[in-house]
């Protein structure tokens, strides 16, 4: 809205003129979030606790999480809203793809929080049924795949790292690619929201990523010198993902160890969500598992513990999945465990960039 309404007088008064960069408009897209969240922060806590929506921990979790009970959970509402009014904010509005990536994280944020009020109304860590949270979220993303294989001029070709010749073409097989992408994005961070800041921490650096990804998409002469795909518009998602880096970041003043608040269900599945569909418009889709490498990490271990268990009549792979349990069960403090994984993240969003001259 600030660049709808501020933007048009700069042909009266040319220091209006920097509000047509989106440089600009992304830095303050995360400093709107940011503070959103560190003003409302202390206030959702205290409401939060009011209405005792609190954390229900899992009962064959690891024994040191008994600790965490009580804790106020649900804040990924704040996130969603500290998102949601920095986008309105200061982004072009015009660009069909923010309304879509902004229906995406409150749908997603919804579904989530849907799922976080039966784990409180049941008072257990069990919320809606896994086969209605998939369909639903299946829905959303199917919606977002046929909007984008049907939108003019958005190919359904897929963008493989280091590799800039070999563009394949999936047809209806994008949309598809579109569903998996996204659901699976967002059920990882889900999966990786287990202890203190430590999807937090990884979906904030993802998304720092992805500004880049987006603006570089965006520029059609930066597209065509690193010879990646040029998406028209697709550079406004970069003020989306400043304004979801300055959410992570403010959520994480009140969600770092030791946590005054968890973000819930309704945090890690808008912000999952909201991840692989900017990762599937900017055409950066399979890089995603290299950005989010992290949260892949702890998919998989899931996906491995379980298949083994099955497949060996009780055996396990990991002493706990989701991964982190693991090195908690060995023995490393938990805030050993978050900051290690957020310095994996680092490197691995650093190795993401590269691959961009890696070609």
């Amino acid at each position: 809205m600030i660049y709808e309404f501020l933007y048009p007088l700069h042909t009266m008064f040319s220091s209006f003129n920097v509000f047509r960069y989106i440089t600009f408009r992304t830095i303050f897209a995360s400093i709107t979030a940011l503070l959103i969240c560190l003003i409302l922060g202390r206030w959702l806590i205290r409401k939060l606790q009011s209405l005792q929506i609190d954390q229900q921990i899992r009962e064959d979790g690891p024994k040191t999480h008994l600790v965490k009970k009580g804790t106020p959970t649900m804040g990924g509402i704040l996130i969603i809203f500290a998102v949601v009014i920095s986008t309105l904010l200061w982004a072009n509005l015009a660009v069909g793809y923010i309304w879509l990536v902004l229906l995406v994280t409150v749908g997603f944020g919804l579904i989530g929080f849907l799922d976080d009020y039966r784990k409180l109304a049941g008072k257990s860590s069990h919320g809606v049924s896994g086969k209605t949270r998939l369909a639903a979220e299946i829905m959303i993303a199917l919606f977002v795949g046929v909007i984008l294989y049907f939108k003019p001029g958005f190919n359904s070709q897929v963008t493989i790292p280091f590799f800039k010749t070999v563009l394949p073409n999936l047809g209806w097989g994008y949309i598809l690619l579109c569903v998996f992408i996204i659901v699976g994005a967002a059920n990882a961070v889900n999966l990786t929201d287990g202890l203190d800041g430590l999807a937090t921490g990884p979906a904030g650096i993802c998304f720092a990523t992805y500004i880049l990804f987006a603006y570089f998409v965006g520029n059609v002469k930066v597209a065509q010198y690193l010879q990646i795909p040029y998406v028209p518009g697709a550079g406004e998602l970069s003020v989306f993902c400043g304004a979801l880096m300055g959410a992570a970041l403010g959520f994480l003043w009140f969600n770092a160890y030791p946590a005054e608040m968890f973000m819930g269900d309704v945090g890690s599945l808008s912000m999952g969500g909201a991840l692989g569909t900017v990762a599937i418009i900017t055409k950066q889709e399979i890089l995603l598992a290299i950005v989010g490498g992290v949260f892949v990490m702890e998919t998989f271990s899931v996906i491995f513990q379980v298949g083994y268990f099955k497949l060996t009549g009780g055996k396990r792979i990991f002493r706990m999945a989701p991964i982190h349990h693991h090195f908690e069960l060995k023995g490393w403090a938990e805030p050993k465990v978050i900051v290690r994984f957020w310095i994996i993240s680092i490197l691995l969003a650093l190795l993401a960039i590269s691959t961009l001259k890696l070609r």
